[in-house]
């Protein structure tokens, strides 16, 4: 099963075709759909199946991370210099985004049709700034008319991939209310990862060194905002650290990521090929993704609690949870209160020097 995919600081991939369009370089998402109630835990955590219902869950758990992951992204900047990408920030779609399932629903709930349609604007974005709004239609991206049809995506993505690299801004011309709107829309300096939603009900999250996957299984059991960013701070945290290339995990989890995107009913076998993650590269990884969430706007006081409850819920028992693949449970969870002191410290003190420096 496949549904609306699509990207808060890039553009969207297609269901069908496995592409997504770039605000800044190339990020992704994707979307979920599951059965298997025995991986995700109570009727708290329904994943909807099929119709209007499933359509709905599935895009406001994309819209949520767009919204976590682009905040994330762009308040990082500063800690991942060498992954440091241009962003636009916004998402699109159009017909052909959605499976032949949900097309004719999608379209008739979202007016899509051609044209790409933008979605989600990313808070504190130049498409923010610019006056972007969700239902805008992209007609032109500087000179050059924005591809229409079945492979729009897939096109504009190639449209895109010199133009954020070799300028600070880009002019779009949309259609909204039938009226066409030049703007001129600033590049963003972020971190170029590419964020994905899961097609599993699996409670997890991956990363290869330059992807993030939050399974629909975690979106539904990461409560809040401010637990979501826990969970992508810590995958962007490994990511900055390198620890998919020092694991040698990064063929496996690129092939995981690359079959949940893809495929709904991807059978996980055990871990997925994957070395668990060793005590002191978790433990470095939490301090460094507190940091990134207080940078990204979300408090970091909850946080030992949401993985101590994450580790209850779902034990190292099962080999495809969190906690099968991150087992230094214990020594991360009484390493976190000390690190959430001293990360709000040094927080506080950093923000007093930018203050003092304006």
């Amino acid at each position: 099963m496949k549904t609306r995919l699509k990207s808060s600081w890039q553009f969207i991939r297609s269901r069908r075709t496995g592409y997504r369009i770039a605000c800044c370089c190339c990020a992704l998402l994707v979307t979920a759909c599951a059965t298997d109630s025995a991986w995700v835990g109570d009727e708290d955590m329904t994943l909807e199946t099929s119709g209007k219902p499933r359509l709905e869950q599935v895009v406001a758990m994309q819209d949520r991370l767009d919204r976590v992951g682009g905040k994330l992204l762009i308040g990082n900047a500063p800690l991942c210099r060498k992954q440091l990408r241009n962003l636009l920030g916004f998402s699109v779609a159009n017909k052909y985004s959605y499976s032949q399932e949900l097309s004719s629903l999608a379209a008739e709930t979202y007016g899509l049709g051609e044209r790409l349609q933008v979605m989600n604007v990313i808070p504190g974005s130049g498409a923010d700034r610019a006056g972007l709004q969700r239902g805008d239609i992209l007609l032109r991206i500087g000179n050059k008319p924005v591809p229409q049809g079945a492979h729009a995506e897939r096109e504009t993505v190639e449209l895109l991939s010199s133009l954020v690299s070799n300028n600070k801004s880009l002019r779009l011309t949309v259609l909204r209310n039938n009226r066409q709107k030049n703007m001129t829309v600033a590049l963003t300096p972020a971190c170029g990862f590419r964020i994905e939603l899961g097609q599993t009900p699996n409670v997890n999250a991956y990363s290869d060194g330059n992807r993030i996957l939050v399974t629909q299984g975690m979106m539904l059991f990461a409560r809040s905002d401010e637990d979501l960013a826990y969970v992508i701070s810590k995958e962007m945290a490994h990511n900055v650290l390198g620890h998919a290339k020092t694991l040698q995990n990064t063929h496996a989890a690129t092939r995981l990521i690359d079959n949940l995107i893809r495929n709904p009913s991807y059978p996980i076998q055990g871990n997925g090929g994957l070395k668990p993650v060793p005590k002191k590269f978790d433990i470095d990884a939490d301090t460094l993704s507190l940091a990134m969430s207080l940078r990204g706007g979300y408090a970091i006081d909850n946080a030992t609690q949401f993985w101590k409850r994450l580790a209850y819920r779902f034990p190292a028992t099962n080999a495809r949870n969190y906690t099968a693949l991150h087992p230094a449970t214990s020594a991360r969870l009484e390493a976190m209160p000390n690190a959430i002191v001293r990360i709000k410290a040094i927080d506080k003190r950093r923000k007093a020097l930018a203050t003092t420096q304006q």
